[in-house]
């Protein structure tokens, strides 16, 4: 369970020969719980990691730290600013929490990861590639008859097993930067042979990941549950699926696209121009990740056997209307002029609102993105036998008829290279409209472009 999180900002200054200057009450606690105090060389490995790497590259630098205590675990978000005598830390979220695993858990996973003789070792940079292999002194610790080359990747060497929650502790470990233990992996070359890995990541004096080592420890292969691989013509994903994605790719994204902006904008001082042209492009492409993630949020949600939708009256035109005043400041910068519903227009349809604007917002976006330079997009809509629709018409080099119907394929770009999206975005909009009981058709605008046209059941 945890703690709560301290309520104000804890402050350090860092003298520029790693000496701790200053330090509130819970920085100086954990300073002298490592067996250092004021005055003395910053023990905490964390942080003094941190506050090098910000002296190194002369500017603020912030990211989570986890420091261990008698207590538990600490978790910070630290920002680190340099200043002409030393380092400023200010750490703006510190949660403490319970160790994880109790004392017995924690010596088996020493007893997993630390050199002993149970088990062979191995060694993997960053891209998991292969360094080393080393055969150990036990009877259990012969490597494989055919043993991994170094340069070669461990996924091209093992297949990795799922627990019983869909998790691999071995990506969950590399994500974390942490230590693993209990991931189950086959020889891809032998799959009856089988094995236990567990390992620890292993860092530069900058703080930097060098990569992990660790053991493979063989086990009985009659022991485990065969591997049934999923059906290829049903996608099913883990119920918690949304929740862990945010919390490992959505929340750490958003941090970075977010400190590249201040550093783009120089709120912290002037910085040469290529170093800001720098963070603007580390924060392009954290929004296009942070896209990516929302789209396959929604890819897993719409491909569950259970996906619903609401019913509601939602007036197509409002839609509209709304969609294109999200993509108005896009437009001007590309010289496109976007042509809304008028303000009394109405075409009231049965759908979900939340669902209807996701399905425009693609639509228009793709248009204002796609289109070209001082065009024109017009969005128009209207009531027809029990049908309202709305349909999104550019001036762009429209959709052979042949790729109508691919357009709407997974992944599918028709050939583009440049980083836009994803290839979901239209399979999800049209697998919303099918689930709305509507759908979206293709078809060719007066002026030569694509028209993309959303129907749904008109409201009685």
């Amino acid at each position: 369970m945890n703690m709560p999180a301290h309520p104000a900002i804890i402050r350090a200054t860092v003298a520029a020969n790693g000496l701790l200057l200053s330090a509130d009450a819970p920085l100086l606690a954990l300073q002298r719980e490592a067996g250092s105090d004021v005055g003395a060389v910053l023990a905490i490995p964390q942080l003094a990691a941190l506050a090098r790497l910000a002296s190194r590259l002369s500017i603020a630098v912030s990211r989570t730290v986890t420091a261990a205590t008698e207590r538990g675990d600490v978790d910070m978000w630290v920002r680190a600013k340099p200043e002409a005598d030393g380092v400023q830390l200010s750490v703006i979220e510190w949660n403490e929490r319970a160790a994880a695993a109790a004392p017995t858990d924690m010596i088996r996973r020493e007893a997993d990861i630390a050199a002993v003789s149970e088990g062979w070792t191995w060694q993997v940079d960053t891209q998991l590639r292969f360094q080393m292999v080393l055969e150990g002194a036990g009877p259990e610790s012969a490597l494989p008859q055919t043993p991994p080359l170094p340069g070669s990747r461990l996924t091209s060497y093992f297949e990795l097993r799922p627990d019983e929650e869909g998790d691999l502790a071995i990506l969950r470990g590399f994500a974390q930067r942490r230590a693993f233990r209990d991931q189950i992996a086959t020889l891809i070359a032998e799959p009856e042979q089988c094995f236990r890995l567990s390992g620890f990541p292993m860092f530069d004096l900058a703080g930097q990941l060098l990569g992990y080592r660790g053991k493979a420890f063989p086990l009985d292969r009659a022991i485990l549950a065969p591997h049934v691989p999923p059906a290829p013509a049903v996608v099913i994903y883990p119920a918690e699926f949304g929740r862990r994605l945010d919390r490992s790719l959505r929340q750490p994204l958003g941090r970075i696209i977010a400190n590249a902006d201040s550093i783009n904008a120089q709120f912290d001082g002037p910085l040469r121009p290529d170093y800001a042209g720098y963070a603007s492009d580390i924060a392009a492409a954290g929004r296009h990740l942070m896209a990516l993630i929302d789209d396959l949020a929604d890819l897993q949600a719409i491909d569950r056997l259970d996906f619903t939708v609401a019913t509601e009256d939602v007036d197509l035109a409002d839609i509209g209307r709304r969609a294109a005043g999200l993509f108005l400041v896009k437009a001007m910068s590309r010289k496109i002029r976007i042509i809304s519903p008028e303000p009394d227009q109405k075409a009231i349809a049965t759908g979900e609102f939340r669902r209807a604007l996701q399905i425009l917002m693609n639509l228009v976006g793709n248009a204002v993105r796609y289109g070209p330079e001082d065009s024109e997009v017009r969005i128009e809509t209207g009531v027809d036998e029990g049908r309202a629709w709305i349909a999104v018409m550019d001036q762009g080099a429209g959709v052979p008829e042949d790729m109508r119907e691919r357009i709407f394929h997974k992944f599918e770009r028709l050939g583009r290279s440049d980083p836009g999206g994803s290839g979901l975005g239209l399979y999800i909009s049209r697998r919303l409209a099918l689930a709305m009981g509507g759908d979206i058709h293709i078809g060719d605008a007066p002026d030569g472009g694509a028209r993309f046209m959303l129907t749904l059941p008109a409201s009685e």
